[in-house]
Parts: C-alpha cells; structure tokens; sequence
C-alpha cells in the first residue's frame, strides 16, 4: 500500500476530519493508507497526538519526516492558502505526487513559483476543487461541451466569505471556459456581490456570491446551453481524482488552469475593494 502523508496548519480542521473516511471509502482506498500527520501550530483543539490516535496515524516529528516516509503528500491548511508554499516547501523539492488542498494560494506569484519549482524537481503536482467534480458538471463537461466550448458561464454559490469560497465557482468556470481571462470587476452591495469576468475573446463569466446562496452554474453556446442546480458527489469524486493522481503521477487538471483559477481569485478579492472598477488579473 501506498503511504499518504498529511502536512497542516492546524490539523484539527473540516478537510483533514473527513479526508480520511473518504480515502477509506474510495473505489482506489484499498491501495493507500494514511500513515503520518503534521501540524504547524495549534488552534486550541485536538492535539496532533489526539487527532493521530483518533483517525490510528502516525503523529510525525517534523515536515520533513512526512515527506520522507510518505510515497505522497497533501498539504491541506484550506482557510489559510497564504501558507500553502512555506508547508508545501520540502515535498515540492521531493518528486514525490503532491496535492495541495484549495484555494491554491494567495497570489498568482506565489501560484507561478510553486509550479516552477514542482517543474524544477519533478514533482507531480495538483489542486482543485471540489465543485470540479460535481456528477452533474462531469457529464456536462463529458457531454454538452466536450467538443465545443460555452461563451457564457454564470454561477451562484455561498459559505463563509468571497475570499475563501469564491474559488468553488471560478473553478466549474475555468473547468469549462479554460484560461485566457483578463479582467473582472465587481459589484458589491451588502447582501451579495457579483463578478465579471472578462476575456479578450468572445467569452463572460458571472461569479455571485452571498451566503445563503448554493452552488449552481448556467452554460450557454450558440449550439447548447444547460442549467445545473444540484452539484452532487463532489468530495468523493474529488477523493477519487487525487488518489488516481498519487498513483499514476499525472495531474488530470492542466497548470494553467490552476494558475489562472488563483489570479482570478486574487483579482477579485482586490475588486471588492474597487466595486465598479476593472481590476486586472496579473
């Protein structure tokens, strides 16, 4: 079996909670196992000897006794991305399989410096999510827009914040607009905010966000167009995807796909600073 290691900020949070049973449960878990865990620091919750003897890990002494042991790393910290290149630092010069939890990073510079370095050291490399892997957005992506592409996409989708969840919506965007945005600007009041996203070319993406909101998506070419109001599966299909990818080394979601998700983000997070203004990304 295959040994996957868990580097945290702090350990005792939602993805690194319910990653475990869903490795179990996967149609790939039969071929892994989670053999060690690593946290930073701690937030006042279970200790990282707590957490390991609940979930039967192995508590290891440092970073580097994760990377070293373990034939693949995720680095997880999904509300803090801005720590996501220090944590990640050690397992990117290991050319070992590494998946780092969402949103990417804070910075479309650091985004770049990560894949450069992945690049230099061979280092598979991965991150999504989950709304990527939705049922529902899988057939479309496997059906309607296989072969050609939307010119519109609009999504709705709520949680905590813009900053931390609006990377679940920019996500299923690029998943089927891909790469190429410019520009985007945002629309704020205090119920919700909306966010364009511009393309020098003939595509728009809508991102809105608020609280209350699920996550849904509309797609439209001149030939097709669907509507998506349930995005079911996703943690499992995602689980499925990142074991496929510590097992062949091959990342199913191309960089600049990855890349341009974190800029987006980035440029919209700076664009609730400036409603009504064109912010640019990069």
């Amino acid at each position: 079996m295959k040994k996957i290691g868990f580097i945290d900020l702090f350990i005792d949070e939602w993805h690194a909670n319910n990653y475990p049973a869903w490795i179990k449960e996967s149609k790939f878990g039969k071929n892994f196992e989670l053999a060690l865990a690593w946290e930073a620091a701690n937030n006042g919750k279970r200790t990282l000897a707590q957490w390991c003897s609940d979930f039967h890990v192995t508590p290891a002494r440092s970073l580097e006794e994760v990377v070293e042991k373990c034939d693949a790393v995720c680095v997880l910290a999904p509300s803090t991305p801005e720590v996501h290149e220090e944590l990640a630092a050690k397992a990117l010069e290991s050319g070992k399989p590494l998946y780092i939890d969402k949103p990417f990073t804070s910075s479309l510079a650091s985004a770049r410096r990560i894949f450069e370095k992945a690049r230099k050291h061979g280092t598979p490399l991965m991150s999504s999510s989950a709304l990527r892997y939705g049922n529902e957005l899988i057939a479309v992506r496997d059906n309607e827009f296989k072969t050609i592409r939307p010119d519109f996409v609009a999504t709705t989708g709520g949680g905590g914040s813009f900053q931390e969840y609006g990377i679940h919506q920019i996500e299923m965007i690029v998943s089927l607009l891909g790469t190429g945005a410019t520009r985007i600007m945002q629309n704020v009041n205090p119920s919700r905010n909306t966010m364009w996203i511009d393309y020098p070319d003939d595509r728009r993406a809508t991102v809105t966000y608020s609280p209350q909101f699920g996550f849904t998506l509309s797609a439209v070419s001149r030939e097709k167009s669907v509507q998506l109001f349930t995005m079911s599966n996703i943690f499992p299909n995602l689980i499925d995807e990142i074991l496929q990818f510590f097992d062949t080394g091959v990342s199913p979601i191309d960089p600049a796909e990855t890349i341009e998700i974190t800029g987006i983000l980035e440029a919209g997070i700076k664009g609730l600073k400036t409603p009504l203004e064109w912010v640019k990304i990069g």
